[in-house]
């Protein structure tokens, strides 16, 4: 069965006629009639019952004709959309953990991108996916970050994909929590006053490893937990749970409101955050751009 064969059958429908419909489609009758035939045997029904006056549908024909024109239709419908319209190019991708400032600086560049059309993406992922993201090109950047803990293993997997990590700034470990939750008025807090609350972390599906985890202390003992696939769940568990997580301390109001509060967590560690890229290919102008609206928003927090 072929497009052109149902153009066929509507057209017979439509005139009644084999004879004027080849006249119509600008073919032979004899061609039109093959084609009918070969769609009935292919089909195993009669679409059309023939008399001395002509052709019309027969009950299954009838039936037929509607799914016709339906494919019909939404195949003119493919044609209108793309085949006179030039394929719409992606401006720009970024794949990234869960971070304010990265949506900040996403903002800033689809503002200032002065087109009547384009295609921007920004996804929240795994760890992971991330990295995936980046080696296949499905994003110009991605942005994660490194640790005293992570870091060996990550470097590795980067090294080995032939993926660059460029660093942005390095962040003292904080931890967000409601406004009402009673570690809020803290000027820090400590690991051991977090275990009476529970612990949000975001799901690194099935490469779960410790090393893949956003949060920095993921090995420390933890009796309560929640593990979320979203930025915004996590906050609302902040709020409605009394919940915390651990983070690089950026908050944005513009985006999260003024619920949660980050406060310094007594730590070792440092979050070493930064953007990986391909090293087979130069970083181009869009990416660049948005390299420094990234640069530009933290600044105001680690400049």
């Amino acid at each position: 069965m072929t497009l052109q064969q149902l153009k066929y059958i509507i057209t017979i429908a439509e005139t009644g006629s084999i004879s004027m419909a080849a006249g119509k489609l600008f073919i032979t009758q004899p061609s039109l009639s093959k084609a009918v035939f070969e769609l009935e045997k292919e089909m195993g029904i009669a679409i059309f019952n023939r008399s001395n006056r002509g052709v019309y549908l027969s009950e299954e024909g009838k039936k037929f004709l509607s799914y016709a024109r339906q494919v019909v239709e939404q195949a003119d419908i493919l044609e209108k959309e793309y085949k006179d319209t030039p394929p719409l190019k992606r401006a720009f991708a970024v794949s990234s953990q869960h971070y304010a400032f990265v949506v900040n600086a996403f903002v800033a560049l689809v503002k200032e991108y002065d087109r009547d059309k384009y295609e921007f993406t920004l996804r929240e992922l795994k760890t992971a996916e991330i990295i995936d993201d980046v080696l296949l090109h499905n994003s110009d950047v991605g942005v994660l970050y490194l640790s005293n803990f992570n870091r060996e293993v990550i470097m590795h997997i980067l090294k080995d994909s032939q993926l660059h990590f460029e660093p942005l700034f390095k962040a003292r470990p904080h931890v967000f929590v409601s406004k009402t939750n009673p570690l809020a008025k803290k000027e820090r807090v400590t690991l051991e006053e977090l275990k009476a609350f529970p612990r949000l972390t975001y799901d690194q599906g099935v490469k779960n490893s410790f090393y893949f985890a956003e949060e920095l202390h993921i090995t420390e003992e933890s009796p309560k937990n929640i593990v979320v696939s979203d930025r915004a769940s996590l906050f609302n568990l902040l709020i409605g749970l009394e919940g915390y997580t651990i983070s690089s301390g950026v908050l944005s109001s513009d985006l999260n409101g003024n619920d949660i509060v980050s406060i310094p967590l007594e730590s070792d560690e440092t979050m070493e955050i930064g953007y990986i890229v391909t090293t087979e290919r130069p970083i181009n102008k869009m990416t660049a751009r948005y390299i420094e609206h990234l640069k530009a928003y933290v600044k105001g927090y680690y400049g």
